[in-house]
This record gives structure tokens, sequence and C-alpha cells, in this order.
């Protein structure tokens, strides 16, 4: 009984976001049809830089949970000039 409404589920998240990016398309096929450009322009910037924000966000994240589990090694300079790396924590 579980499994039918897991199935349920993603069928309707995945009829949602079809329907949404239908909407979308449409949407911006009206706007190109009657040239609003301009309009265009600033919702394309602010995709961009909702696009951009998400992206930041998810990085800091991962980056704070991969200090927090311990030392790492810094060997680039060794593997850069060719000597074999010593390992110490880096600072």
């Amino acid at each position: 009984m579980k499994r039918r409404n897991a199935a349920g589920d993603r069928r309707r998240r995945k009829t949602f976001t079809i329907l949404w990016a239908a909407v979308l398309a449409i949407g911006v096929i009206t706007m190109m049809y009657y040239e609003m450009s301009a309009l265009l322009y600033i919702l394309a910037t602010l995709g961009v830089t909702a696009l951009l924000v998400v992206v930041a966000v998810a990085d800091l994240h991962h980056g704070e949970k991969q200090a927090a589990d311990g030392p790492t090694f810094d060997d680039s300079a060794a593997i850069g000039s060719g000597i074999t790396p010593e390992f110490r924590k880096s600072k």
C-alpha cells in the first residue's frame, strides 16, 4: 500500500513539473510574440541570479560539512614540484 502511495506521489510531482514547464514555455513564447523583450531580459536576469544563489548556498553547505569531518592534508606543492609529499596538517 505504501508503494502505491509513493508511486502516486512521484507521478503527481512529475505531472506538476511538466505543467510548470509548459506554462513557462507558453509565457515566454507569448512574450516573444508580443515583443516584450525588456520583460524577458529582466526575468532571465532574475532567473540566472536565483540559480547562482542556489548553487552558492549548496556549495557552502558542502564545504562546511567537509571541514567538520576532520583535518585535510595539503600536498599540492609536492605534486606540482614532483617531490614526495609529506603528510602534515594544513593550516
